[in-house]
């Protein structure tokens, strides 16, 4: 018995066996959502002789549709199609993995659930006492709390869990440089930001090296390649300038003050969470491509006494790590959960 699964975001397209095998593919869903059949069968092709397919998502907030009923019902069909008659089975928020039929009658469980497949498995990590899952990717940040291995979440919508700081909508990619802060440093000033998508964090981290440059890759604001060198011509434009402006001495300020602005936002809700809970984390699993900010953050909170933290990268590999909801919920359908 073969299994693999997909994690069907708005973004990008991820897949894992929970085996050790993963990956990850840009796929606007907004732009290309006709195209979806096909590019799921792809990533359904990149693991040999799978029999067994489950599949969780965020991508049904993708605005191409106009409700999130109306955006799981669409994936699901769209993976009916690409599963090529293989056994197909749907993660929903209560924990259970259902036909696709069941799926599609309740939209609202299937939506959304790709955090709640992580924590459930990072629960192996923190099997007593309280814990934290704290994963950061390209475009969100998870906080999600663990009792015995089990996730206490106070929210179970998108909209509940950004009230409660459960979910935080800023990532290391994705992220408009212009939704984490207002103003950057600009040759001894403070200077405003454009309210325009001329550049992302992933421009950020780039340009202080964090991030590896991908030179194949254009899946950035203004489809050039994620370069260091793009990096600070998009970076130059958030301030209405250009490279002959904006050095790369002031690309790097603005990076530095842009990377703190996103730490401390994130840290000060981490940090809101933490507070009402009953016990502080005795352990902190961390994940995700940002997981060096999740890192940083968790020891900014300086919990006492000291959680341990557990890296997936570490334990599983930094590809894993990236794919962590498709790589977790994997090995939770091998495992069989219900």
């Amino acid at each position: 018995m073969k299994w693999m699964a997909l994690d069907i975001g708005g973004a990008n397209l991820k897949a894992a066996d929970g085996q050790g095998f993963a990956a990850s593919r840009p796929f606007p869903l907004w732009e290309n959502f006709r195209q979806l059949t096909d590019a799921l069968r792809g990533m359904i092709a990149m693991v040999p002789r799978v029999d067994h397919i489950a599949a969780t998502m965020t991508g049904e907030l993708a605005d191409c549709f106009a409700t999130k009923a109306e955006g799981v019902v669409y994936i699901l069909k769209a993976l009916s199609v690409a599963a090529d008659g293989r056994h197909t089975r749907v993660y929903l928020t209560n924990g259970k993995l259902v036909s696709l039929q069941i799926a599609m009658k309740q939209p609202l469980l299937a939506a959304s659930s790709n955090c709640h497949a992580l924590a459930n498995f990072a629960g192996r990590y923190v099997k007593e006492g309280p814990g934290l899952l704290l994963d950061i990717g390209s475009t969100t940040c998870d906080l999600i709390p663990l009792v015995d291995g089990v996730p206490v979440t106070i929210g179970h919508t998108d909209p509940n869990r950004l009230v409660n700081g459960e979910l935080i909508y800023t990532g290391v990619e994705r992220s408009p440089v212009c939704a984490v802060a207002a103003l950057i440093p600009w040759r001894g000033r403070k200077c405003p930001t454009a309210h325009e998508a001329f550049a992302t964090m992933w421009d950020v981290y780039l340009t202080l090296g964090v991030l590896p440059e991908e030179p194949n890759s254009t899946n950035t604001a203004d489809r050039r390649p994620a370069t260091k060198a793009a990096a600070r011509d998009r970076l130059a434009r958030m301030i209405c300038a250009d490279r002959e402006m904006f050095s790369q001495a002031d690309a790097r300020i603005a990076a530095e003050s842009l990377a703190q602005a996103q730490f401390k936002k994130i840290s000060s809700i981490a940090g809101q969470l933490v507070a009402r809970l009953s016990e502080p984390p005795r352990t902190v699993v961390i994940s995700g491509r940002g997981e060096f900010l999740a890192r940083q953050v968790v020891e900014k909170m300086k919990i006492s006494p000291a959680p341990k933290i557990v890296s997936l990268s570490a334990d599983l590999g930094p590809e894993l790590s990236r794919c962590a909801p498709a790589h977790a919920l994997a090995v939770l359908a091998r495992e069989g959960a219900r």
